[in-house]
């Protein structure tokens, strides 16, 4: 499968030295790709996308294949709004984040 890298606007990563590698740099500024990086020892965001990835990983990605860009793309979309939308958290006192956002 291939993926137009121009079509990417932002690249998430935290500050471990595995993303100070020069060739990331390179291919960032060769597709004109925006870092994102947390402020230096505030880590809180980079948490919450860590969370997220993990999240979407285990839940959604594991043991699945997709057999095209816009399968994955259409079956991500359904999820993100089952998660949003109709799975309800334990940490939002069993509401949905739509529900809980609403409310508060």
């Amino acid at each position: 499968m291939k993926y137009n890298l121009n079509r990417l606007e932002l690249f998430h990563t935290d500050r471990g030295s595995e993303f100070k590698k020069q060739l990331i740099d390179q291919a960032l500024k060769t597709f004109d790709i925006e870092r994102s990086l947390s402020a230096k020892g505030t880590p809180y965001d980079n948490a919450v996308a860590e969370a997220t990835f993990k999240i979407i990983k285990t839940e959604f990605v594991s043991g699945r294949v997709f057999n095209s860009q816009q399968e994955l793309d259409l079956e991500l979309f359904d999820y993100v709004n089952w998660f949003n939308n109709i799975r309800i958290h334990g940490s939002l006192n069993y509401l949905t984040p739509n529900e809980y956002k609403h409310k508060h």
